[in-house]
């Protein structure tokens, strides 16, 4: 079974508006609300691909109500554990001219209740999948995906983790089996402006010596880079179509690189759906459908071995 975790799930309230201008009573010419948050957007495509997962995290209030209803209607089954103080976020998500957001706090999540995630996570065995994603809650210990890697290491639990810097850094010793910063987040760990694709394959090597079996790197419109525990290395090109949507871009392309292990084990075909899926996100208002992400995996055609694309 594949879980994902959302420590702070959230109603993103997404609205269009023509010329937002401060200061004015501006209407809306489209609305949307999706269930978010990155580990739901990982279980929501892994279900549009026919995999199942159960979603863990926290929820409270009648926001929470809401996000336990709506996400039975996306296909996957949800474990979550109720806060008592507070509410679980709605996150308003502004497209104009520019894109902006505004993002609620969330619900004050208490000791007590991180021990019952542990609990939760004590049931996990071999073969399971662990997806952690996102930031973490500042009422929570930062330690925390330290904590749970620590407490799965050794119960053959494939573990994925989507971090940043120290969140991310901090896990490589217990040797996850997918990590995946994008380009800009990749150069920060290391403090470097990434200039070329070499470059990129470079650091992203040594994020695998520190630890991680496998490294994805997405870079938006030009594609992904992956980096295998077997030492290879592979090149996917940019998925072509419109921009609508940047948020769940890269949670989908986590889904979809998982989507594509599990069914076969091969990484150049976990590389290329991963792909599929980040753009088909990326080109849909909401997450990307299995339609739309099978019609970017033909067009993208196979993952290129990184020496061969170079030449």
């Amino acid at each position: 079974m594949v879980y994902t975790v959302t420590f702070n799930p959230a109603l993103d309230y997404v609205v269009r508006v023509n010329h937002f201008t401060a200061g004015a009573v501006n209407r809306t010419v489209e609305e949307h609300i999706f269930y978010g948050g990155k580990g739901i957007n990982v279980s929501v495509l892994l279900a549009n691909l026919g995999y199942a997962s159960t979603a863990l995290g926290f929820v409270a209030g009648f926001t929470g109500d809401e996000i336990e209803r709506g996400v039975k209607s996306l296909g996957f089954s949800s474990d979550f554990i109720r806060v008592k103080k507070g509410m679980s976020r709605i996150n308003v998500k502004l497209k104009s001219d520019e894109e902006s957001e505004i993002n609620g706090m969330g619900p004050e999540i208490t000791p007590e209740d991180v021990e019952e995630l542990f609990k939760k996570l004590d049931k996990l065995t071999k073969g399971d999948v662990l997806v952690l994603s996102g930031s973490i809650p500042t009422v929570m210990d930062s330690r925390i995906y330290e904590m749970i890697l620590a407490k799965l290491e050794g119960k053959g639990v494939l573990t994925i983790v989507d971090a940043e810097k120290e969140l991310l850094l901090n896990v490589l010793k217990y040797h996850p089996f997918l990590i995946k910063p994008n380009n800009v987040e990749l150069g920060d760990i290391f403090g470097v402006v990434l200039e070329d694709n070499s470059e990129v394959e470079r650091y992203a090597r040594r994020l695998k010596d520190m630890g991680a079996r496998n490294v994805l790197v997405s870079m938006a419109g030009d594609g992904s880079l992956l980096v295998t525990e077997d030492k290879k290395t592979y090149r996917m090109g940019g998925a072509k179509g419109v921009v609508k949507n940047s948020v769940g871009a890269g949670d989908s392309m986590v889904a979809g690189f998982l989507a594509g292990y599990l069914e076969n084990g091969d990484y150049a075909h976990a590389l290329r759906l991963g792909t599929a899926a980040g753009g088909a996100t990326a080109f849909s208002d909401g997450i990307g459908t299995r339609e739309k992400i099978m019609e970017l995996y033909s067009q993208l055609g196979d993952a290129t071995p990184f020496e061969r694309w170079l030449k």
